[in-house]
């Protein structure tokens, strides 16, 4: 990092109505048309990230139907369909996992890089957590016998993205891993026999997929996961439950949110590694909840006594879009990412 405190936002950003109408055209409308539209569109949510002074950029993560489901645009094996409820996307694995059409994620990086000079992050799913959340017993069994099968299989496939990724010229390669997360949750953890092999699991998959890979990796920690809106779901539990894994895994930088009582205490960060870049989740995705500079500043204030402040960079507690349909207030989270950026100034002005 060549300042202190450079802001960020975790991938996702809140998708319009006519966003979200476009992709579910994307089988309808001729392709140049849909590609037309789609790629002004990014150039929105770019502009609005620059506008708000961020540092480091994502495209929102628009192009993707389903944050999940993006495995099924890079490798065969996936049956979709749609919720019968709510109509958003499902995908479960039914076949063999293969690499058949690479390069979804790093073609979103390579037009990203093209319409900003800032630094970019690009995200893509953790290999337990699309075991978590893609594999069925009844509709998965004939093709893995086991969850812990099938996320072997995501790893190869996620690999060669990575690879692509990195020479798209991405800086930052994130790995969103929700499902780690949840095992600070005492009742998360009663579901599993062995908690603490779950997470290692986790952990050795992560290592796997990225050993030897020259890029800067970091890995996004969400205890919110399974909600359709922020604050429907929120896991209790401080992370000193895996304060373990986490030392374990062969990232650079570690997302993890603290704008919420349920995530503990700070203190907890003495504990993690030297080495990691600390993203400091500090202000609250909540819709209706826009954090003020000064609470932003008290919660960086705070992780300062317990972290070297070179190390501590900003985010919010997760991206801003909770599921692929959700209506989330775009003027409200430009808002939030402006008190962000007013921080960072705030606390450089502050610590320097």
């Amino acid at each position: 990092m060549t300042k202190l405190f450079p802001t960020s936002v975790c991938g996702s950003m809140p998708r319009p109505q006519f966003v979200r109408d476009l992709l579910s055209q994307a089988d309808e409308l001729p392709k140049k048309n849909y590609d037309k539209t789609l790629d002004t569109s990014v150039n929105y949510v770019v502009a609005l990230q620059e506008s708000a002074g961020l540092d480091i950029l994502t495209d929102g993560e628009w192009r993707r139907k389903s944050y999940i489901g993006i495995i099924a645009d890079l490798a065969s094996g996936f049956e979709l369909s749609t919720h019968p409820v709510d109509g958003r996307p499902l995908t479960f694995v039914t076949g063999a996992v293969e690499s058949s059409h690479p390069g979804f994620i790093a073609r979103e990086v390579s037009f990203l890089r093209g319409v900003t000079d800032r630094q970019i992050k690009s995200t893509l799913p953790a290999p337990a957590l699309l075991g978590e959340r893609l594999w069925d017993t009844e509709k998965s069994s004939k093709a893995y016998s086991s969850r812990e099968d099938f996320v072997r299989a995501c790893v190869p496939v996620l690999r060669k993205e990575i690879e692509l990724i990195r020479q798209a010229g991405a800086d930052i390669i994130q790995i969103d891993d929700p499902h780690l997360c949840l095992f600070v949750d005492p009742k998360v953890r009663s579901l599993y026999d062995d908690p603490d092999r779950a997470a290692n699991f986790a952990v050795d998959m992560v290592n796997e997929m990225i050993d030897g890979i020259d890029a800067k990796f970091a890995l996004h920690l969400c205890r919110r996961a399974g909600g359709r809106a922020r604050g429907e779901v929120s896991h209790q539990g401080g992370y000193d439950a895996i304060i373990e894994p986490l030392n374990r895994l062969a990232v650079h930088h570690l997302t993890i949110e603290f704008s919420s009582p349920a995530a503990g205490e700070m203190k907890v960060l003495r504990d993690l590694r030297d080495d990691l870049e600390i993203g400091l989740g500090c202000i609250d995705v909540t819709p209706g909840v826009v954090d003020s500079v000064e609470h932003i500043c008290d919660r960086v204030h705070q992780a300062c006594q317990y972290v070297d402040k070179n190390r501590i960079t900003l985010n919010p507690d997760c991206g801003f879009a909770p599921g692929s349909g959700a209506l989330v207030d775009m003027d409200e989270v430009y808002q939030k990412l402006k008190n962000e950026t007013a921080a960072a100034r705030r606390l450089r002005d502050h610590y320097s």
